[in-house]
């Protein structure tokens, strides 16, 4: 036993397999072990170097193994993928771990703790209420329609106008339509108490609240960002974490033509969605500063002339892209956001 360095792990629900390798990543063994099996394994194990992709349970047992004295690695699933041969099988999955380890160029996934992820477990939750909500309503404005009733757009309206739509609708069909009305309800009160949940945690986390002096950054963007990245050390700059949202161009790049195109959109999506939504309401704010005659920062101004140029969704992306600098900047050297803040030559 020990002459084993390395083992890769292809995490399941049940059933886990291992592929043991040596000092110079030469697999000498492969085990199938069910879940109890595998927990009792590593009770005694000398430390080892650990390698699993990144899936839904990778952060527990990383934890887990990190408490046993074990270095443990967690590699992209889409770059592990590389590496296996032939076809796949769980024995493959996890000598391809055992290869791919080798290649230093491919970075590790920092572990996420048990606070990251209950605010992404929060997070997915208000998702999923949302989505069931906006089906909801949508199927009563589908029937509604039928019935010569036009529901406005936006989930308060909807409901008022459904609610006052009963009267006129077939009594075959009302009792159905109460129970959609007040799932649709239920379901905002769900997602209610989800918001009063993370701003509990606001209160309690001085990151969260020097992220939301940002402009654009509210309660959901700083708790998503907070959930996603450990550290801003994950990153060397404010560039690099904004390729990470996938918010800078994709390049098609051969020989001396270098093109750059739209926005790579790689990465965290929801988190993505959240920084350019918060980038529109700053665009809308502008608007209302520049009517009411209040003066613009720096950033504000920057965000209305490259309105002008390129127009309102290209401006809007590249506001993004600019908070989610922002933001790691004021996180790496610990200061707070300032629109008129001007970097010293």
């Amino acid at each position: 036993m020990q002459s084993i360095k390395f083992i890769g792990i292809d995490l399941a629900k049940s059933v886990f397999q291992l592929a043991l390798a040596d000092n110079q990543h030469h697999v000498v063994k492969s085990l199938r072990l069910s879940r109890s099996q595998f927990k009792a394994y590593f009770n005694n194990h000398p430390p080892v170097h650990i390698i699993m992709e990144t899936c839904g349970t990778a952060h527990y047992w990383a934890r887990v193994f990190i408490s046993q004295g074990h270095q443990v690695s967690l590699l992209p699933a889409q770059y592990v993928k590389a590496y296996v041969r032939r076809n796949k099988t769980d024995h493959h999955d996890a000598v391809a771990l055992i290869e791919a380890i080798r290649n230093h160029e491919l970075h590790s996934v920092p572990v996420k703790s048990e606070y990251q992820q209950a605010l992404q477990s929060l997070h997915r939750l208000r998702s999923q209420y949302m989505r069931t909500r906006n089906s909801r309503i949508n199927t009563l404005r589908g029937i509604l329609r039928e019935f010569g009733i036009v529901v406005p757009m936006g989930p308060a309206a909807a409901i008022r106008q459904a609610t006052e739509a009963l009267a006129q609708l077939p009594s075959i069909i009302t009792p159905s339509i109460c129970a959609v009305i007040d799932e649709v309800q239920h379901l905002e009160q769900l997602m209610k108490m989800i918001e009063k949940q993370l701003k509990s945690e606001v209160k309690e986390d001085p990151i969260l609240q020097n992220f939301m002096k940002i402009n654009g950054v509210g309660l959901l963007t700083a708790t998503a960002t907070r959930a996603a990245i450990q550290s801003p050390e994950q990153f060397k700059n404010g560039r690099q974490f904004s390729a990470w949202l996938g918010l800078t161009p994709k390049e098609y790049s051969s020989g001396n033509h270098r093109y750059l195109g739209r926005i790579s959109k790689r990465g965290d999506k929801y988190l993505r969605t959240l920084f350019v939504h918060g980038a529109r309401s700053v665009m809308v704010r502008c608007k209302i500063q520049q009517r009411s005659g209040k003066p613009l920062t720096r950033l504000q101004q920057w965000a209305t002339q490259l309105e002008q140029r390129v127009g309102h969704n290209k401006a809007t992306v590249a506001l993004a892209n600019k908070m989610a600098r922002i933001l790691w900047a004021t996180w790496m050297h610990q200061r707070e956001f300032d629109g008129n803040y001007v970097q010293a030559a």
